[in-house]
């Protein structure tokens, strides 16, 4: 497989001074976040025209979104829809967008045989799926407003270009002043066809045979509505507010982990931060575990990141010896830790982690895999007892145990035996195992912020970069 890496602009190609180097396998791309990082790096020149990033659902939607990040841009959508071939679905004879634009192959269509009112009525059936990814991708939000603005249209690669053509014009019909078609990878006759549509195209990698986007990444799994709907609302968050001093950012993620997997979660980031805590929930928890909220907005007051976040998905969660499969966990813990690590407003901030019940096992194993990257870790009413190689842990560790909790004290103070780190036990006098008690959980967050203002802030090894 021959290679020519260029940066294609209307009327000029350019080449890079530094190309990627291939694979033996001709793989150049990571995944799609590592392809959007690589690509962002072409499109740093539009800045000052203050973009608009518009990624083409599913799999340009990551690429997107790691451009807007860097660039600072808001994200956005354009829709597009394939139309498949009546008796071959995977054949396309064309696109659809959004506004109503249509992109047709005609001599396909006519080896279809298909008649003018089985034309007709394919396209409805597109157009109805179409408003229905919609929705579901951008909830309540109106579409961004490009009137006039430069968007950057961004796809995860082309092949034969229909799609990103469909979307060129849709984003006309809608008011863009220009259009830069912007993707990791494509065909050299797709970019040639297409540079008569859009204003400019960049691309990395430009093979002389592609044979498919997907042979150019390492990691191509599927992308999935949830991730597009959240990578959106993720972006949303992040350009409507503008943090002053004191302020908390905070916003919807998802956290990939693994084909066609992702874990919901929470990044709240207050301005300044002094450190991130992940947490971990206890076995029948949440992210929306109203004791761990609000721990975590006192974390919030007292200038530390939090990312609040499923360990499970909900099928996952259905199965009930996931809950209590510490391994399991303890590694979308350490997922986790790797995704902070690639995220920019947090990545530089020292790591610590706060767990509950079952949740605190899991942290604590998560600990003893990471090492010196995590810096201070906290149990609350957790069951450390069930962690790996607690002798392994580096990180200063609080364990927080009700006064009344008297099974579990038993077990936090043997598990304190065994550990050789710095660690504390703190009894919170008359407190159950939940801390339902009047000012037992506003003890807990006192412990709490005193042990990250002694072992976090400051003072930790940053999250990133993870291996």
């Amino acid at each position: 497989m021959s290679r020519q890496s260029s940066e294609l602009r209307t009327g000029a190609v350019t080449s890079l001074e530094d190309p990627p180097l291939l694979t033996p396998d001709g793989i150049v791309f990571k995944d799609r976040r590592d392809a959007g990082r690589r690509l962002a790096e072409q499109l740093e020149p539009f800045r000052v025209e203050q973009p608009v990033v518009v990624g083409i659902p599913r799999g340009g939607v990551p690429v997107a979104a790691e451009v807007a990040r860097a660039l600072g841009a808001p994200l956005d959508v354009a829709v597009v829809r394939k139309i498949g071939a009546p008796q071959n679905p995977e054949f396309a004879i064309g696109a659809l967008a959004e506004g109503g634009v249509h992109v047709l192959s005609q001599p396909v269509v006519h080896a279809t045989g298909l008649s003018d009112a089985g034309l007709r009525a394919l396209i409805a059936d597109v157009e109805r799926e179409l408003g229905e990814r919609v929705d579901r991708y951008r909830g309540s939000r109106e579409p961004v407003d490009i009137a006039g603005r430069t968007v950057i249209l961004v796809d995860d690669g082309l092949a034969t270009g229909r799609s990103a053509l469909a979307a060129v014009i849709s984003l006309r019909k809608r008011g863009a002043g220009r259009v830069i078609l912007a993707v990791p990878v494509a065909a050299p006759t797709s970019v040639e066809a297409l540079r008569a549509e859009a204003d400019e195209v960049v691309c990395v990698e430009m093979p002389d045979d592609l044979w498919a986007v997907g042979l150019w990444y390492d990691d191509f799994s599927p992308t999935s509505d949830e991730e597009v709907a959240a990578l959106l609302a993720e972006n949303a968050a992040a350009v409507s507010q503008a943090p002053g001093e004191g302020d908390v950012l905070v916003r919807q993620v998802a956290i990939v982990a693994g084909p066609g997997l992702s874990l919901a979660g929470e990044l709240s980031v207050p301005r300044p931060a002094q450190g991130i805590v992940a947490f971990a929930h206890g076995s029948g928890s949440s992210r929306l575990s109203p004791r761990n909220r609000a721990v975590a907005r006192a974390l919030n007051e007292a200038g530390f990141a939090t990312l609040l976040f499923d360990l499970l998905t909900p099928e996952e969660e259905r199965d009930r010896t996931n809950v209590f499969d510490i391994p399991l966990l303890a590694s979308r813990l350490v997922l986790a830790s790797a995704w902070l690590g690639e995220q920019s407003d947090v990545a530089a901030l020292p790591l610590g982690y706060f767990g509950a019940s079952t949740g605190a096992a899991a942290a604590l194993s998560a600990a003893a895999e990471l090492g010196d990257r995590v810096s201070a870790v906290i149990s609350r009413g957790g069951r450390p007892d069930l962690a790996r190689d607690l002798g392994a842990v580096r990180a200063a560790t609080l364990l927080i145990v009700g006064g009344a909790d008297r099974e579990v004290l038993a077990l936090n103070r043997e598990a304190q035996r065994q550990l050789v780190c710095t660690s504390e036990l703190a009894v919170v006098p008359g407190a159950t195992h939940l801390f339902e008690e009047p000012g037992a959980l506003e003890q807990v967050c006192r412990l709490a912020v005193d042990w990250l203002d002694r072992h976090l802030r400051e003072t930790g090894v940053p999250a990133a970069p993870l291996s």
